[in-house]
């Protein structure tokens, strides 16, 4: 069965999630995400009427979506199974991108917005890092980690991995990941045995 092409609003959301994760929310303009994601001009403001905070709170549910269905799926093998998948999607995104490209979540949530808008796209990057810990924190309980020491582990992996990948921009290097990796799996392979 073949998958269905992307709408023309699928591919603009995804084309501000890449150009958020390369350039920042505030160096992303509506006129060239709609460039990006070859759609009308007019039909991004027909999708996101309420501009450029609209396009950029979807982009992030888009990526806290697709990165929360990875790791449910491998997060039934495991905390540690769970931890290599998270560190494997950014990988991936580091170097296909020749590190261009970051988190779109990590980026929404340090730029501040305009003090005329209101910070929708905060409060959804908020709710994917809340999800994601929640997730790994329900891994480590469900293999044994006592539920304060599985959600602050649950948060430092998050907040890991997410600081992580911006090192590996600035050194284009996938050094700190794998550095950050096996740290952070020591510390969950320590959590799980008590």
């Amino acid at each position: 069965m073949t998958k269905p092409s992307p709408t023309a609003r699928e591919r603009i959301v995804a084309g501000a999630a890449d150009m958020i994760s390369r350039r920042g929310l505030n160096a992303t303009s509506i006129r060239e995400t709609a460039k990006h994601a070859r759609a009308p001009l007019g039909s991004t403001y027909h999708y996101f009427p309420e501009g450029k905070q609209q396009l950029a709170t979807e982009a992030v549910r888009l990526t806290g979506a697709w990165a929360a269905r990875s790791l449910r799926k491998e997060l039934a093998a495991g905390p540690v199974a769970g931890l290599r998948a998270f560190l494997d999607l950014w990988r991936g995104i580091v170097v296909d991108s020749d590190f261009r490209a970051g988190c779109p979540v990590l980026a929404v949530s340090i730029e501040e917005p305009p003090a005329d808008e209101t910070p929708t796209a905060q409060a959804a990057a908020a709710a994917v890092f809340e999800e994601w810990e929640g997730l790994l924190a329900g891994s480590l309980r469900e293999h044994g980690a006592e539920p304060e020491q599985a959600a602050q582990l649950a948060t430092l992996v998050v907040a890991a991995v997410e600081g992580t990948v911006a090192m590996c921009r600035a050194k284009r290097s996938t050094q700190p990941l794998d550095h950050t990796a096996a740290q952070l799996q020591a510390l969950i392979v320590a959590a799980i045995r008590d």
